[in-house]
């Protein structure tokens, strides 16, 4: 993981992150490769989920992909069609106000977009996800483009796992293809 951004670094101090949180953070940087090459760790979350045959480029959106990545690495089930973001909105349980560790599925032009739940502010959820800027990364998208909120099953759900009320640093992001 790379540095977090200031804003974000009080995640390192909970004690218990969701399991999603925690490994989408062991990403935290992670960055697609510009022109006709392809980052190697993105490619190898498309072969150690299954769906290497369906993924061949990391200039293809990645973001379920990545979220699929997460999902199976902390246990969860991913998603039938989890490369397309919309299929997110099968994942899990019907959530409510989102909390920490949430999947939220967000509509785009030509597409979607899914990623997880950090914070909040006014006007912005504050999600981590892949393929946001090319990357890894933290980035506030418009509640307005809210699609769903998705709650991983838990046996054990962390005290974390609530709302997080954030300041409205960094700009507003409008499209993550």
């Amino acid at each position: 993981m790379t540095g977090l951004p200031k804003p974000y670094r009080w995640l390192q101090a909970l004690d218990l992150l969701p399991k999603m949180v925690a490994e989408a953070l062991q990403h935290h940087g992670v960055r697609e490769t510009a022109g006709p090459a392809n980052t190697p760790e993105i490619m190898a979350w498309a072969a150690q989920t299954g769906l290497k045959s369906s993924y061949n480029a990391d200039a293809t959106p990645w973001c379920g992909l990545f979220m699929a990545h997460v999902a199976k690495r902390a246990g969860k089930v991913v998603p039938p069609g989890p490369l397309w973001a919309l299929n997110w909105a099968k994942f899990g349980v019907e959530g409510g106000q989102p909390e920490l560790g949430d999947v939220l599925v967000f509509v785009r032009k030509g597409g979607g977009h899914v990623g997880l739940y950090i914070g909040e502010d006014a006007e912005a959820y504050h999600v981590l996800g892949g393929n946001q800027g090319d990357c890894v990364c933290l980035t506030r998208i418009d509640k307005e483009r809210l699609y769903a909120v998705r709650q991983p099953p838990y046996n054990n759900k962390p005290s974390t796992a609530k709302v997080y009320l954030l300041a409205a640093t960094g700009a507003m992001s409008s499209n993550e293809a």
